[in-house]
């Protein structure tokens, strides 16, 4: 990413790049448990049930639970061929969600804890995430100065309440399930770069997982590395190593907060200000972004 060659658009990964999933849906297991053990038909509940939903680890369960979805992601990540495509409808993330959610209860032994109707609502609990701290604000500035786009695997009338829940203000919404195969297949950045009318080099994406920005990069994209915390499933000799190699353009580690003091997102959005003289409250940034 150079002075010369700035980014036009700014493209998302979501989950954990954006909103917090891990404190959301890990609090609403916990919640939506609480209520059900409470309220009056718990007496109907088995004695089993019972004592596995009082004494569970929620937040383990919700780290399962979005382990399903990584799986789950990566094995549709090759679209259907032609034949395949009128017996097999492309499955969305909602319905992953909702599928994978009542096959860990059972594994857990917590099958009828909770009603159809009450799983179908827990089960859209991720349309409803809460957004890092740093990233409404910096998002308002950088859509003055960039194209910005989600390009996420969840589907998109997921991103669409989710955008609106965490106030994150980005007009253009692209989804995997625009292209038929989740990430990182290929056709998902290059289906997203010719949506927006731009080569792949004039697209960055911005993501808390490496291999995310790895096949990003190897469609030509610019790579943004915004480190959130438990979200990078690469290992720690991994990252160092990719950090070594340099094929991220811009890193942003959890202590960097040399241009914002809530970091993340807000680094980003000062990096890019320190190189075009950004002054704040003046209008549209100059061109020449780059990192410095």
């Amino acid at each position: 990413m150079s002075t010369f060659n700035p980014p036009k658009a700014l493209l998302f990964d979501v989950f954990g790049t954006l909103v917090d999933w891990r404190h959301t849906v890990s609090q609403t297991l916990h919640q939506q448990a609480a209520y059900a053990l409470n309220s009056p038909k718990s007496a109907s509940l088995p004695p089993a049930v019972r004592l596995f939903a009082s004494t569970i680890s929620w937040p383990d369960f919700a780290q399962e639970w979005r382990d399903t979805y990584k799986t789950f992601t990566k094995a549709n990540s090759t679209p259907l061929s032609p034949s395949a495509q009128g017996k097999n409808a492309f499955k969305t993330v909602d319905q992953h969600h909702h599928d994978s959610l009542v096959r860990l209860l059972a594994d857990h032994n917590l099958t009828g804890l909770w009603d159809a109707d009450e799983l179908y609502s827990i089960s859209r609990i991720w349309h409803y995430l809460d957004a890092w701290s740093d990233s409404s604000l910096a998002l308002r500035d950088l859509g003055r100065a960039f194209v910005l786009c989600t390009l996420s695997n969840g589907n998109v009338s997921l991103l669409r309440d989710l955008t609106a829940h965490a106030e994150l203000p980005i007009p253009n919404l692209l989804s995997s399930e625009h292209f038929g195969a989740y990430k990182p297949s290929p056709l998902v950045y290059n289906g997203a770069a010719e949506h927006l009318g731009l080569r792949a080099e004039q697209c960055a994406l911005v993501a808390a997982h490496l291999s995310d920005l790895k096949a990003a990069r190897d469609c030509g994209f610019q790579t943004i590395y915004l480190e959130r915390v438990d979200e990078e499933d690469w290992s720690a000799e991994e990252v160092a190593q990719a950090r070594r190699e340099g094929w991220v353009d811009m890193w942003i580690g959890l202590d960097d907060h040399r241009t914002h003091e809530l970091g993340g997102l807000c680094e980003v959005r000062g990096r890019f200000q320190m190189n075009a003289g950004y002054v704040p409250g003046g209008g549209k940034w100059e061109s020449g972004f780059g990192l410095r």
